[in-house]
């Protein structure tokens, strides 16, 4: 969704040369007729006025067109992950509280049919009741990924095994989860963008890695917190820029890291696994509390 910002700006930037080349075209008119009309004095002076005007116009436009598109790459990348959450928790709002109300009810008419109907249709009807059930549970589950509401009550550490257990319960992979350290005090954004880009490489471990084994660590380091997901599936080639050549998922893990003035690294060899290191820095009113890590006995 946000992999095609370079393009973005290169149109932005095609539409400013074309806006620079109107701009010269009309000065040059402008100059022209200014010209013929001092050498000749035959030169009306309202075409003379008309291109004044609109060399006055098309100023205007690209000098207010340069303002309207100073938005640095950084600040775009910004606002459009703000967008992308803000439109998970509304999904996620309208799955849980509109969708599930009415798998909900109907459930409960299924349960009222069933102790009414003849007992040659209980069997139909207890499989249309199990079949509302597991779909009550799917979305209850997509609105959990949506919005991961725990983590302003669990933490990071419990969200994310919770995650793992949840995601990885019915797979043949073996997971471990490491954090020595206590992560209470980590500020919403960086717990939120941890948990988005562990969300994301646990998907894309699934659909492509044909893993046996997936290690996460959380480590608060002084200068921030670190993140590791390593695995040892088939590995693939990372992409030198990930949006442009479909790796869109990588992309949206690096503009998370971007956004908080992080770093981001991927590692990885066709057969020989892949490793994802991400490090949050701290904000500076975090600094002081986070270069005492608390760790466990």
């Amino acid at each position: 969704m946000y992999a095609n910002l370079k393009p973005s700006f290169a149109r932005y930037a095609s539409h400013s040369n074309v806006r620079r080349l109107i701009l010269a075209l009309c000065l040059g008119s402008l100059l022209l007729s200014a010209l013929a009309y001092t050498r000749s004095g035959s030169l009306p002076v309202l075409e003379l006025l008309i291109n004044l005007i609109i060399v006055v116009v098309v100023g205007l436009q690209q000098w207010s067109s340069r303002k309207a598109i100073k938005l640095q790459p950084q600040e775009l990348a910004d606002r459009l992950l703000q967008v992308q959450e803000n439109e998970r928790h509304r999904l996620s709002r309208e799955l849980h509280d509109d969708i599930g109300q009415l798998l909900t009810a109907a459930k409960l008419q299924t349960d009222w049919l069933m102790r009414r109907l003849p007992d040659e249709l209980h069997s139909q009807c207890a499989t249309l009741s199990s079949t509302l059930d597991e779909t009550l549970a799917k979305v209850r589950d997509v609105s959990a990924i949506l919005n991961p509401r725990q983590l302003a009550s669990l933490g990071l550490e419990a969200s994310l095994r919770a995650h793992l257990l949840k995601t990885l319960e019915n797979t043949q992979v073996h997971w471990s989860l490491e954090c020595r350290q206590q992560l209470d005090g980590v500020p919403e954004a960086i717990a939120v963008a941890a948990f988005r880009i562990t969300q994301e490489a646990v998907t894309n471990m699934l659909r492509h890695a044909q893993a046996r084994n997936l290690l996460v660590r959380l480590q608060r380091l002084p200068e921030g917190l670190a993140l590791s997901i390593s695995d040892d599936g088939v590995g693939f080639s990372p992409a030198i820029n990930p949006g442009l050549e479909g790796q869109r998922g990588m992309a949206g893990m690096s503009e998370r890291i971007d956004q908080l003035g992080g770093s981001f690294s991927v590692s990885s060899q066709p057969g020989k696994g892949t490793r994802i290191e991400a490090l949050f820095p701290w904000a500076p009113r975090a600094l002081e509390r986070a270069s005492s890590p608390k760790v466990f006995d």
